[in-house]
């Protein structure tokens, strides 16, 4: 079987607790393990997606309405469904495996993911489809 579903790629969780919820594929795991005997994906993944801002907005409020909240999972291949976007976000030296051990680390790199997700918001190059949410 070929794997189409390359780090970076934009996808749909059809499971769990973020079911319709975007994210972005961070590094796959083909072999699973003793207790999980199936095939997995680390993503990281928009929890809160940035709100509408208007012109009369203050700048208080403004750049708390650009916050976006992240959240980093473990999702079985069967659980997504995948899109025709990709994401150019460099997340891999951030999230890694280890990383979902212990409180204190993951509380870490979501807040490091939420930056580099919001830097590339604020960026706004061609991915206004992934940062806006689903209307379904």
């Amino acid at each position: 079987m070929v794997k189409f579903l390359k780090p970076n790629k934009a996808v749909v969780l059809l499971q769990g607790r973020f079911i319709g919820w975007k994210a972005v594929i961070v590094r796959s795991f083909d072999d699973g393990t003793r207790d999980r005997p199936y095939g997995r994906y680390l993503v990281v993944g928009i929890a809160k997606y940035p709100k509408k801002v208007i012109h009369k907005d203050s700048a208080k409020k403004k750049t708390k309405k650009l916050r976006v909240k992240g959240f980093i999972k473990l999702v079985n291949y069967n659980h997504i469904m995948p899109t025709r976007y990709t994401l150019d976000v460099d997340l891999k030296d951030v999230v890694s495996t280890d990383v979902l051990q212990t409180r204190d680390k993951k509380v870490m790199a979501a807040k490091e993911s939420k930056k580099r997700l919001e830097e590339r918001f604020k960026t706004g190059k061609n991915h206004r489809w992934f940062f806006s949410k689903l209307r379904f």
